[in-house]
């Protein structure tokens, strides 16, 4: 069997930028090493670098998923009271909550943009692009001024700067799976993707864990003045580690080796592969578990009950910590018995965890808290969590992959993340005590999420190139 050996030619493929990936190969097309030197690519001198692209999406996705997450656990604790103060308690919660779903509203308008950019210059290209993106906007936050200050252009503003880090986030995950997909062993693929999504539980934790020193140490004036603005600026460290990481990381061969027909990615995704779309949009809203879980819970505990802060927020880092135990765990169970199982398993178990657990709550029954908490959010969601980068990924063809991926998962992600907080707020009623209606809602969406993974294909079994081929055949 045979292989396509593109040859550099400097005169006809000038040097990129530095630190950017080069567009990518056609048939016949030189190809410009990153670093500016003759190079000939080969699966030989391009190999698979498994552990390599695990790390870099594990880190990467850690400290870009920090900068997204910090602002969710803001918003449950201050952020209502500096940039909508002339609203009751909460109304305030319920604007900021919205404020959470403009980032997620923004993210299918920043897949189309990001996805095929991906697909088309390179996986990393988009990396270190939402890298600077998403820790620019974040370190922003961190220096806006408060309503108290410039009034409405306050709020304006976080919305601004909300929606770069949606546009951002679009194009971070989607890029970071596809890259680990590519280069893991065929029979590992679950396993070696998970760790995407592991960075991002390690960053959702790190979010929250730096504000208990915070809400613990400081007054809530000194919180209110400048402490709030502390976990905003850390994104500048966020930045620099993950750029020094990522830079390193080679393109797959899957991705370099690859036939080009010069058809763009977005129009061979919505020509041949709208059904897969629509498949993982349905699929990525099991993030309502995640979303009422972080998100709204915090504020039903803390606004609607009058729960500790610092030890609500104990809550989340226990049952994150337990996932990065389970994440993994679950990616080898479906690198062993199949996606479908393990992700419809953690789907459906995890939403009926929900009413125990605001129940638990509206009790003050911090065991029922912490035991509801880890076992659905911790063990029940992270088999889902833990699966769905390969069980979506292998639904696109490496031509289209970041593009597919990014554009079904930023939709899904919009009407979940969008949707949960706002909703489950208003089913909790006006004084924010009501645990059956944010529960309900829960389980209805989750049912849908189980009936669309059920009729999604089954990757297991199958090699990369076994499922490019097949995806070829069956269009649409």
């Amino acid at each position: 069997m045979g292989f396509w050996v593109p040859v550099y030619n400097k005169s006809q493929n000038p040097e990129p930028t530095a630190g950017l990936a080069h567009h990518a190969p056609m048939k016949g097309q030189p190809v410009t090493p990153t670093d500016g030197t003759a190079a000939t690519l080969t699966p030989e001198t391009q190999p698979k670098s498994p552990r390599k692209a695990a790390l870099a999406s594990w880190i990467g996705s850690a400290l870009e998923y920090y900068d997204f997450a910090v602002y969710g656990t803001a918003a449950a604790l201050v952020l209502n009271k500096i940039f909508f103060p002339e609203d009751s308690p909460a109304i305030g919660i319920l604007k900021s909550m919205i404020v959470i779903g403009v980032a997620y509203i923004v993210r299918p308008f920043g897949a189309m943009i990001m996805g095929p950019l991906g697909d088309r210059y390179g996986r990393r290209f988009v990396l270190m692009l939402t890298l600077f993106l998403m820790g620019g906007a974040t370190f922003a936050i961190g220096c806006l001024p408060t309503y108290s200050q410039v009034g409405l252009l306050a709020p304006i503003l976080l919305v601004f700067c909300r929606m770069v880090q949606g546009l951002s986030a679009a194009g971070e995950q989607s890029s970071a799976i596809s890259v680990s997909l590519e280069h893991a062993p065929e029979n590992r693929r679950a396993f070696i993707t998970s760790w995407t999504l592991q960075g991002t539980q390690f960053g959702s934790l790190i979010a929250t864990a730096i504000y208990i020193p915070f809400t613990s140490m400081l007054s809530e004036e000194q919180l209110l003045s400048w402490g709030w603005r502390v976990p905003f600026w850390l994104s500048a460290l966020v930045v620099v580690t993950a750029y020094i990481i990522r830079r390193r990381l080679a393109e797959p061969p899957a991705y370099l080796n690859q036939v080009r027909d010069g058809v763009p990615p977005l129009k061979r995704v919505f020509m041949h592969h709208k059904r897969a779309v629509v498949t993982v949009a349905l699929c990525a809203m099991v993030n309502t578990v995640n979303m009422v879980f972080t998100t709204f819970a915090l504020s039903y505990a803390t606004k609607g009950h009058g729960l500790s802060q610092t030890q609500m927020l104990i809550v989340p880092v226990a049952s994150n910590a337990v996932g990065l135990l389970m994440i993994p765990v679950a990616a080898v169970l479906a690198d062993r018995f199949g996606r479908k199982p393990v992700f419809i398993t953690g789907a459906l178990t995890a939403s009926l965890i929900m009413y125990p657990y605001l129940q638990a709550i509206a009790e003050h029954n911090w065991v029922g808290i912490f035991g509801f908490g880890m076992l659905m959010h911790g063990a029940l969601y992270s088999l889902a969590n833990g699966v769905w980068p390969v069980f979506y990924a292998e639904m696109f063809p490496t031509s289209v992959r970041v593009t597919g991926l990014a554009l079904g998962t930023q939709i899904g992600f919009a009407l979940s993340g969008g949707i949960a907080p706002w909703a489950a707020t208003i089913y909790a009623g006006p004084a924010l005590q009501d645990a059956v209606g944010p529960s309900i809602f829960v389980v209805a969406m989750c049912l849908l999420v189980v009936v669309a993974a059920w009729t999604a294909p089954e990757g297991r079994g199958k090699t990369l190139a076994e499922l490019d081929e097949s995806l070829a055949v069956a269009k649409g």
